[in-house]
């Protein structure tokens, strides 16, 4: 034995990365996501009320008051073809007469010229709150020009 020489065999490194546990972590993982996933919407069902009237139509045109970029505001009356170019003063005045001849049957409608900012909307809102004008919507125009 003393002249035996023991050989011993030299292990190679491995340089690779044993991705096995990662998966199996990773698809343990993705079972509870997936099980807990559809617990987390809460939800609450509304029941809705519904009702069998049919829509008032009114025959009358409504009032359309037009808000330019400039400040000014544009009153067109069913009647007229183009609006009438106005300041906030000067369409107070003249809604208020009408707001006292129709009462709560006046129907106006804000438009806004195409590149008027909104807060041009919101001041002519004001001016017909001025005007104790009630019955207000928002007019939008798909075709273009509030003209």
């Amino acid at each position: 034995m003393a002249g035996s020489i023991f050989h011993r065999k030299r292990r190679k490194l491995k340089s690779e990365i044993n991705v096995v546990p990662y998966i199996d972590v990773m698809l343990v993982l993705l079972i509870i996501f997936m099980v807990t996933a559809p617990l987390l919407t809460l939800s609450v069902d509304v029941k809705l009320p519904s009702s069998n009237a049919k829509a008032v139509e009114s025959r009358s045109e409504p009032i359309i008051v037009i808000a330019y970029p400039d400040g000014r505001f544009g009153l067109k009356l069913p009647e007229a073809k183009q609006p009438e170019v106005l300041d906030a003063a000067g369409l107070e005045a003249k809604l208020a007469p009408i707001k006292e001849q129709q009462g709560n049957e006046l129907r106006i409608m804000v438009a806004a010229e195409g590149d008027a900012p909104y807060q041009k909307v919101l001041d002519a809102m004001d001016v017909l709150r001025r005007a104790k004008v009630t019955n207000v919507s928002l007019m939008t125009n798909a075709g273009g020009n509030a003209r």
